[in-house]
């Protein structure tokens, strides 16, 4: 076994725990106690690492829901597609867990390929998942439908489709209704969340569908996870009623002032406005669209930018929320990680409590630099290095 204690870190589990020392025991947390002995460690093992964690914050490893781990983009080309995320890309985010997607293109990319890519991320260190399903609709999967996905693919959480985009299926509502209805029942069969994760576009018809299955049906409204929700004012404002009707309302940190995305409200802003306006803070979250291409297109339809939204963007936004929205570390922590976690019954994530996942991100106290991150009982970066490369990074460096 390998041991590892953290020493006099201020915790935050998200809600604050005070001062105190976390041991861990291979890829769990084992003890959170006041004082635990190096002694009690060396009893343990004679390999055990004690780090010190004073005038340190220690956090749940940040989540991020919707990530291009295996590329995306290709509008305006081929050469527009984007490659790969790199493990090293994810850590020094303060990124510990990943559920991959589909983009655009359901035609050169494939479902079997994001599977591999999520679970060659998993043995390189991290946690990952993937949705089933693509932008279009009949949606695409592995087996025979999204049902059978989520029963039979371990890794496979939900569902993804487009709405209100120029570039989806425009499936009508009875189409939408029917992959709900088939995530939601895989999901209850599969003893997950069969989240149906939903990319919203710029176009008028918002969250109407959500809303009318919400309305006439039995489907609760935490079904849904629509994300994109700052892209617009327009899309914002319905997604405020959305919250505040008890739906999980996704932020995406990629879209932000540097982005120069027109009309894009800034992820940190979005959500210091969402809780001004009475939604729970336990129905936000934040994802980074990482990795994807994020074209703009002028009135008649033609690409006029294009840029590639930030692994890193999410991180930077729950620095944003607290230094610049004053909002507590307990918020931005749960907008990052647990409220994830609880959506998409990821329990063993998203929270510092014992017999939870070791996945924790250390920052300093003063400037909330990230000084260390631990996935999987295992340190990815120590004193602001990365020890722990991905496979081929590995090769790359040393050569």
């Amino acid at each position: 076994m390998s041991f590892i204690i953290l020493k006099k870190g201020e915790i935050y589990s998200p809600e604050y725990k005070g001062n105190m020392d976390i041991l861990i025991a291979n890829d769990k947390i084992v003890l959170i106690d006041k004082n635990i002995s190096e002694s009690v460690g060396q009893l343990l093992d004679k390999k055990v690492k004690i780090i010190d964690t004073s005038n340190c914050l220690i956090i749940p490893g940040f989540i991020d829901q919707h990530i291009h781990i295996d590329g995306a983009g290709g509008e305006g080309g081929p050469h527009y597609r984007t490659l790969p995320v790199n493990l090293t890309e994810l850590t020094t985010a303060g990124i510990t867990s990943v559920v991959g997607l589909m983009g655009t293109d359901g035609v050169a990319r494939s479902l079997k390929a994001l599977l591999m890519k999520a679970k060659g991320l998993e043995n390189e260190g991290i946690s990952s998942w993937i949705y089933t399903g693509s932008y279009q609709y009949p949606s695409l999967t592995i087996t025979e439908n999204i049902m059978n996905d989520l029963m039979l693919i371990d890794k496979v959480i939900g569902v993804k489709i487009a709405l209100s985009d120029h570039r989806s299926s425009h499936p009508t509502i009875e189409e939408f209704l029917k992959v709900t209805s088939e995530a939601r029942t895989g999901g209850i069969l599969a003893g997950k969340s069969g989240i149906v994760h939903t990319h919203m576009g710029n176009e008028q018809i918002g969250l109407s569908y959500l809303l009318d299955i919400v309305k006439n049906t039995d489907i609760p409204i935490t079904q849904f996870a629509p994300t994109h929700l700052n892209r617009n004012e327009e899309l914002f404002k319905d997604a405020i009623e959305f919250g505040k009707s008890g739906g999980y309302v996704d932020m995406t940190t990629g879209v932000s002032v540097e982005s120069e995305l027109t009309g894009a409200i800034n992820p940190s802003k979005a959500v210091k406005r969402m809780i001004e306006n009475g939604v729970a803070i336990e129905r936000i979250t934040m994802s980074t669209d990482g990795n994807g291409s994020m074209p703009e297109f002028n009135k008649e339809g033609e690409i006029i930018d294009i840029l590639v939204s930030p692994v890193s963007s999410l991180y930077e936004a729950f620095v944003d929320i607290i230094k610049e929205e004053k909002i507590s570390v307990e918020d931005a922590i749960r907008v990052s990680s647990t409220n994830i976690a609880q959506h998409l019954k990821l329990y063993e994530k998203g929270k510092i409590e014992t017999e939870k996942d070791a996945d924790l991100v250390v920052l300093d106290g003063d400037t909330l630099q990230i000084k260390y991150v631990i996935a999987k009982g295992k340190i990815m970066i120590e004193n602001e290095q990365i020890v722990k490369f991905g496979t081929f990074e590995k090769t790359i460096k040393e050569e």
